[in-house]
C-alpha cells in the first residue's frame, strides 16, 4: 500500500487527503477493461478471468448462467479464503437461478451479480479495503 502523503498545516494534520491505493506489483488490481479485454496488474487478458487478490487465472465460463462451484475451484486454492464473489456478466447483469445462489452460499460465498464494468469497480474498491473478494469476469 502507498501511504497517504502528509504535509504540515497549522493544525498538524495532513493537507493531502489522498487515500492509500494498492501497489499493482503486490495485488491483482483491475487497471482497465473494454470490449474483449482486461488489464489486470501488468498483464492483458482477452478471455474470461477469475481475479483474486494475489492471482488471476483464465476462466472457462463464457455466460454467467454457466457459473457453478466446479468452475470456481481456483478460489478454493487461493491463499486467503474468498468471502464475496463479484460476478461480471458482460454488458448487463443477469438473474442467477436460486439453486445456484444457494449452492454458492452453502460454500461460504456471498454473491454480487452485476455488469462487468460495475464488477471491476466493486472489486477494486473492496480490494483497497482489504476485503476477501474475488471477481469472476466475462469480457464486454
Amino acid at each position: 500500500m502507498i501511504p497517504p502523503k502528509s504535509g504540515g498545516t497549522g493544525s498538524g494534520g495532513p493537507t493531502d487527503k489522498t487515500l492509500p491505493t494498492p501497489d499493482p506489483a503486490q495485488v491483482q488490481l483491475i487497471r482497465s477493461y473494454g470490449p474483449g479485454h482486461f488489464l489486470i496488474g501488468e498483464r492483458r487478458w482477452e478471455s474470461p478471468v477469475l481475479v483474486m487478490p494475489t492471482e488471476t487465472v483464465a476462466w472457462t465460463v463464457t455466460r454467467a448462467e454457466e457459473l457453478a462451484l466446479d468452475n470456481l475451484a481456483a478460489l478454493a486454492s487461493a491463499p486467503t479464503p474468498t468471502e464475496l464473489l463479484v460476478v461480471g456478466c458482460g454488458p448487463r447483469a443477469v438473474f442467477l437461478a436460486p439453486p445456484l445462489r444457494a449452492s454458492l452460499k452453502s460454500a461460504g460465498l456471498a454473491l454480487e451479480v452485476v455488469d462487468t464494468g460495475s464488477a471491476c469497480r466493486i472489486y477494486n474498491v473492496l480490494l483497497a479495503e482489504s476485503r476477501r473478494v474475488a471477481a469472476a469476469l466475462i469480457p464486454l
